[in-house]
């Protein structure tokens, strides 16, 4: 497969050498394009990894792209997937997917009719990375969840607690709703929350608060939520800028087990513990590590998402596994900033908080310069 990373900053470094470690897998994928507004950081990014092809064009190269790697800012990656997805292209975005829950649904929308895919298998598809999802201890417990062998999920936590400086906003499209659509909730702390919910499934509802507390930004620094889940467990969700020890915690309490991960920005097995209820002794049988398995990351996302693709299949991160953590993102926002509880499907169509994570507004002023408009982010 032909790969395009459109957007060659920080992150698109983890995609390009997650890309590059396909072929011990069995899998053919090479990036062939490097594409970014500035044509200097193209080049380079294109110097570094072996990249044949670079430019400051996207539609120059789709003709010749089978998947696309967005890694731009949050404000550019709606049309740069649309786009794509027009073209038969097979689409692979950063987190935050978009801005809104109403611009996921039109790529919703667009995936549905997508051309014919390049690979000649299928329709165009549309994943997000969430590569918490795939380590093995994430996989392990929600398999034994899904088995019974921990019995229900009762209590959890999800803590994101980050530090970012003063200076870390110093970048135009960071600490703005309309290129990067929150805070630590949209751009940092939805790894986490987005692995409670692959773990304990569907939420049903949930109270917050937010508040700029430390930096000049026009987003919030924190939030704190708790959630309820359809199986009735509960759970309590923080995401933070401000802690200087960094931890990126998560505890899950089942009726016969307590099962912990505490890492920063990835995970294996080492940073799980599993420790068995009183008289449940039994139960620690089940969880058993596996050295070589992959840790978490970008790899072992692509792996099976590759797969999914090469085979016409839908990936094991699908548009709707996205819009429910986007939708978690927005209930806390819609609950922090209205003061009232929000349930599951009330954020649609004519609500605020539908087409904005800002919603009805926080409540505190804007205290940035804004130099650049969301569309200056693109291509």
């Amino acid at each position: 497969m032909r790969t395009t990373i459109l957007g060659t900053g920080g992150i698109a470094g983890l995609h390009a050498t997650a890309i590059g470690a396909l072929g011990d897998h069995g899998i053919s994928a090479q990036v062939t394009h490097a594409v970014d507004i500035d044509a200097d950081r193209a080049a380079a990014f294109a110097a570094e990894h072996g990249v044949p092809r670079h430019g400051t064009s996207l539609d120059d190269v789709l003709g010749e792209t089978d998947v696309l790697h967005v890694c731009t800012p949050p404000g550019a990656h709606l049309d740069a997937t649309l786009t794509a997805l027009a073209a038969g292209v097979h689409v692979i975005v950063e987190k935050p997917a978009v801005l809104s829950l109403a611009e996921l649904d039109r790529i919703a929308e667009a995936e549905k009719s997508a051309a014919p895919a390049r690979t000649g298998a299928g329709t165009a598809r549309f994943t997000q990375v969430v590569q918490h999802r795939f380590g093995a201890g994430a996989l392990r417990l929600r398999r034994l969840l899904d088995d019974g062998a921990l019995g229900r999920p009762l209590v959890a936590t999800c803590d994101t607690l980050w530090f970012r400086p003063p200076a870390y906003f110093d970048v135009p499209w960071r600490g703005r709703w309309d290129t990067e659509g929150g805070g630590p909730t949209m751009g940092h702390g939805i790894h986490q929350f987005d692995l409670l919910l692959a773990v304990l499934g569907d939420w049903t509802e949930v109270s917050a608060m937010a508040g700029r507390l430390a930096r000049e930004v026009d987003t919030e620094d924190v939030s704190m939520a708790m959630v309820r889940f359809a199986s009735g467990a509960m759970a309590s969700v923080t995401n933070s800028l401000l802690s200087p020890r960094e931890t990126s915690d998560l505890r899950f309490d089942t009726e016969k087990a307590t099962v912990e991960l505490s890492h920063v920005y990835g995970y294996s097995d080492e940073n799980w513990t599993f420790t068995p209820g009183a008289g449940q002794d039994d139960v620690a049988r089940h969880w058993a590590p596996e050295p070589e398995a992959l840790p978490s990351g970008h790899t072992a996302q692509f792996i099976p998402t590759y797969r999914a693709l090469a085979a016409g299949e839908a990936p094991p991160v699908t548009v709707a596994d996205a819009r429910g953590t986007l939708e978690l993102a927005a209930a806390i926002y819609r609950s922090a900033f209205t003061g009232r509880p929000v349930q599951a499907g009330q954020i649609g169509p004519g609500d605020p908080f539908y087409t904005s994570m800002r919603g009805t507004g926080p409540g505190w002023e804007p205290v940035k310069d804004l130099p650049a408009a969301a569309g200056e982010v693109a291509r």
